[in-house]
């Protein structure tokens, strides 16, 4: 089941769900991508139109932010869960240990600590490559290079990190090209490799998660959430008199 929020169509569940979603049709899945949705990106997404086509193609799109599935609660969706793209990560990684996992994005350091954190948590799990990319835009043949080689890797699942909005961009643009699922989930890959700290259960249960990040990164992160947040929240208002006028016509 999904309901759109700002026109983004959002899948309506939780982590076990999703996963199973995606374990169960995996075959057709191949060659699609799959985006997690928090404030930050909902709010890109209606100011981009390029990147808001981005997140509606996707064959799902999480509610990777707290706030997302407070919101959908609040219509009456009470099955509303949050599915944070770092959870989901390691849920799939216990969850389907002879699929075979194909990491692209951040730093080789990053991929080098994430791989010890897998081989020692994880120790079943097939690693199909990793791969950190140069920190600028690739050329078209350089492209069609990096999806050479995931496919030659035989990837079931492939796990981009390139940040918000490039690895939904980046997805859009591989559909159908690549022979695995993508996933882009973002700085999932450092919480995975402790690169960076993860927020305390006590912040992601309160939807604080967000305000812990900024704290610890105030000077690369002070806009992407104090002014997306702000946003969000000025947007609310409106977003629920849009909702009840529609179902006023509707009556």
């Amino acid at each position: 089941m999904k309901r759109k929020l700002f026109g983004i169509p959002i899948l309506i569940g939780n982590t076990p769900d999703a996963v199973n979603k995606v374990r169960n049709g995996k075959k057709e899945l191949r060659g699609k991508y799959i985006t997690f949705v928090n404030v930050h990106a909902l709010m890109t997404a209606r100011k981009d139109a390029a990147y808001h086509r981005a997140q509606e193609e996707a064959a799902f799109a999480m509610p990777d932010g707290k706030p997302l599935a407070w919101l959908l609660k609040k219509r009456g969706i009470s099955e509303a869960e949050q599915i944070a793209g770092p959870d989901f990560l390691r849920a799939m990684l216990a969850a389907d240990p002879e699929a075979k996992h194909y990491f692209y994005g951040s730093t080789q350091e990053t991929l080098d600590r994430m791989k010890e954190t897998i081989r020692a948590e994880y120790p079943g799990v097939c690693i199909g490559g990793m791969v950190s990319p140069p920190f600028r835009e690739l050329s078209e043949e350089e492209e069609k290079e990096e999806i050479r080689k995931m496919n030659a890797a035989g990837a079931d699942y492939i796990w981009i990190g390139l940040g918000a909005p490039k690895q939904e961009l980046w997805m859009q643009r591989m559909q159908g090209r690549a022979d695995g699922v993508m996933f882009g989930v973002g700085a999932a890959f450092d919480f995975l490799a402790g690169t960076t700290k993860r927020a305390p259960e006590i912040f992601r249960k309160a939807g604080l998660e967000w305000f812990y990040r900024l704290l610890s990164d105030p000077k690369r992160l002070w806009k992407r959430y104090l002014v997306t947040n702000t946003e969000f929240v000025l947007t609310l208002p409106g977003y629920f008199l849009h909702r009840m006028f529609q179902r006023g016509e509707r009556k």
